[in-house]
């Protein structure tokens, strides 16, 4: 953004006054900003060459410098004075050629990245603190503490009491500690739940390059391909075993595998079971499902593997965030695994042969949207009862179908 400036010259024929186009002042640095400045110091250049590139004055470069700097540890022998090069600009020594070896002086060095950190910690304590001066504050925790002590929830105290302070402000300052009344007080505080954490790593932005779900689409109709295999899991125990499943979008048929954690190495490691396991059968995984479709989870990151097998590969894509609707037939089938084994359900004490019946009881059940046939029938007038059988699914007689806990009595 460009701000107009008022300029005073002075020569021989004058003062003259005019404006100038500058950048706008006081503006945040940012990360890029942050690696110019870096570069530009590696480069030999001086504040004011660095300055002019990112719109900035010198005396800005220079504050973030020396406000920014990193002292390397062990850098420095006892009783010796300062370096004389580090009291002159650049004040660090990323440039200097004895940066790597014992000089016998303190090393100081700034690198962008940790610049940038340090800097979005000092932004965010600034902002954790009590938006109210101390008489404000104190009303508002005498009102809030007697107001909880019979039992009024907290979108009421605010209204009523006309509290220039957010239900989330107050549940960060009982959090630290500076409400006079305890988190056992609020009606509904105790049963907050900590949010988890994501432990699996995303899959990197350029895995997905080519397989958003506009290349499924695309792709789809470009190779006259009429079906795809969605695939997703289901959780059992947090942090317990959990289900791998594969759902045939023409037929609805589903099968699984039982995965000891969920991490890409185990997804990966299944998926070369079963597709070893029908190459020795003469068949591929690649030619009956050349299409897979999935969601964004980090345990489908290894895409490569996913992709190939002894002969071909499948083609991988990927949902748009938060769009289940998108691999819709493998959720509904979910459900119908999920009145065998309900949510909260343990699999630690599961086998394979388990999660078999499971999905060819599911695989059995007659179903309106065919006409009265299960998934099962249609599967097999397609491909046949062996490679049924591969895949672990057996045939349930209709009278024997159960769609309940009871399956897995033992």
């Amino acid at each position: 953004m460009l701000c107009s400036f008022l300029k005073v010259t002075s020569g021989r024929t004058g003062t003259r006054t005019y404006f100038e186009n500058l950048p706008m002042k006081n503006k945040h640095l940012t990360l890029s900003d942050r690696n110019d400045i870096q570069i530009g110091i590696e480069q030999l250049k001086p504040f004011s060459a660095i300055a002019a590139k990112l719109g900035k004055d010198p005396s800005t470069i220079s504050k973030e410098v020396r406000r920014n700097m990193v002292i390397k540890e062990n850098s420095s022998t006892a009783n010796c004075e300062a370096c004389p090069l580090l009291k002159k600009a650049p004040y660090v020594c990323n440039t200097c050629p004895k940066k790597r070896s014992n000089c016998g002086y303190q090393k100081q060095f700034y690198y962008a990245k940790r610049a940038q950190l340090d800097y979005e910690a000092k932004l965010s304590e600034s902002r954790t603190g009590v938006a109210l001066n101390k008489e404000e504050f104190y009303r508002m925790d005498v009102i809030v503490s007697a107001a909880i002590q019979k039992g009024q929830h907290l979108n009421h105290i605010i209204a009523s009491n006309e509290l220039s302070v957010s239900r989330a402000s107050i549940y960060r300052y009982l959090e630290k500690g500076y409400l006079s009344t305890k988190p056992i007080d609020f009606p509904r505080v105790v049963k907050f739940r900590k949010r988890r954490t994501r432990n699996l790593q995303p899959i990197p932005k350029t895995a997905k390059e080519g397989r958003s779900y506009e290349d499924f689409q695309r792709f789809l109709t470009e190779k006259g391909i009429s079906y795809w295999l969605e695939m997703d899991t289901v959780t059992g125990r947090i942090g317990g075993k959990l289900l791998l499943t594969f759902n045939l979008s023409y037929c609805n048929f589903i099968f699984a595998r039982l995965l000891d954690n969920k991490s890409a190495n185990e997804v990966a490691k299944h998926l070369y079971a079963i597709k070893n396991d029908l190459h020795q059968k003469e068949m591929d995984f690649y030619e009956i499902f050349p299409v897979i479709l999935t969601d964004n989870g980090g345990e489908f990151a290894r895409v490569d593997d996913i992709e190939m097998d002894v002969r071909g590969e499948s083609k991988l894509f990927f949902c748009d965030p938060n769009r289940s609707d998108q691999k819709g037939r493998i959720e509904k089938n979910h459900t119908l695994i999920r009145d065998i084994l309900p949510k909260g359900t343990s699999f630690d004490n599961l086998t394979q042969d388990d999660i078999n019946l499971v999905c060819s009881h599911v695989n059995s059940v007659k179903r309106a949207s065919f006409n009265g046939k299960s998934a099962y029938e249609l599967f097999t007038f397609t491909y046949g009862e062996e490679l049924a059988t591969l895949l672990g699914i057996s045939k349930i007689d209709p009278e024997n179908v159960i769609q309940s806990p009871r399956l897995l009595d033992k």
